[in-house]
């Protein structure tokens, strides 16, 4: 079930990045009267936990150097209610996924196979030390079935987010040492180039490559070490293991059937970018 669990992010994450990379998302939350895009991002993603204070969204999110989430929340919120965010966000991600796709596949019954089939995995399974995910579970699932593909894949993205970060704590990995061995894994060098963690103070950066030195998880080229790529290697396996779950409640032919409508739908996302 762990070759499944990563199956099924490769083919679903590109109807989650349209949240992200595409314009429709953004400009709803703009007109929301958000300033920035990280308001927006971080009013929107964080809305299904209720009125936190940045401390637990900082927490929850996790790959956040220290102080960004203050700087939205909870001023975020202040003249703009969480829910109207969350709304927004729906509704510009559902938006971009029917431009992207066209009228026919949009339409067509092998989307709604798949968002019915999505919304069975990602509605099954148990909320428990899954603090995103259980937040997302609050939320009514859309009838539109591009919406409620969208929505049930971003929970499922939520769900793995969860385990992503257990398999980090419990390697000793924080948010920022994570950005640098995912970049190194991606053959990004220097790591502290990578687009997540270069705005970073450079004395922040250059602590954080000395902390993984001292470990041994880089060298002194900042390069992985064999106990850095193993390292990041098994906190990868362990997050599939992790993200599985959600996936018994399907049979092995309705993950069959899964993913081959899904197929279409991912390639027509990724030829354009998610954007």
């Amino acid at each position: 079930m762990a070759c499944t669990a990563r199956r099924m992010f490769e083919i679903l994450e590109p109807i989650c990045l349209v949240t992200y990379f595409a314009d429709e998302c953004n400009e709803e939350l703009a007109a929301l009267g958000h300033r920035t895009y990280w308001d927006g991002y971080f009013a929107s993603r964080a809305a299904p936990l209720g009125r936190v204070p940045a401390q637990v969204v900082h927490a929850a999110f996790y790959s956040f150097a220290d102080g960004e989430a203050a700087r939205h929340i909870p001023s975020a919120w202040e003249t703009i209610p969480p829910e109207a965010s969350v709304a927004a966000r729906e509704r510009g991600s559902a938006a971009s996924v029917r431009r992207i796709l066209g009228d026919e596949l949009a339409d067509s019954p092998g989307l709604v196979r798949a968002a019915d089939l999505t919304t069975k995995a990602a509605t099954s399974a148990p909320t428990e030390g899954r603090v995103m995910y259980a937040g997302m579970r609050t939320l009514p699932v859309p009838s539109d079935p591009v919406a409620r593909l969208w929505h049930s894949a971003t929970m499922l993205r939520e769900h793995r987010g969860d385990g992503h970060v257990a398999a980090l704590v419990g390697a000793r990995i924080g948010g920022t040492e994570a950005h640098v061995l995912s970049a190194l894994a991606h053959g990004i060098h220097p790591p502290e180039s990578f687009g997540r963690i270069h705005h970073l103070p450079k004395e922040r950066l250059a602590a954080v490559m000395d902390g993984l030195r001292e470990r041994g998880l880089v060298d002194s080229d900042g390069r992985f070490t064999d106990a850095g790529r193993e390292t990041q290697q098994r906190i990868e396996a362990l997050t599939d293991e992790l993200a599985a779950q959600p996936y018994d409640a399907l049979s092995p032919a309705e993950l069959d059937e899964l993913v081959a409508e899904l197929e279409p739908i991912t390639a027509t996302l990724l030829a354009a970018g998610s954007q």
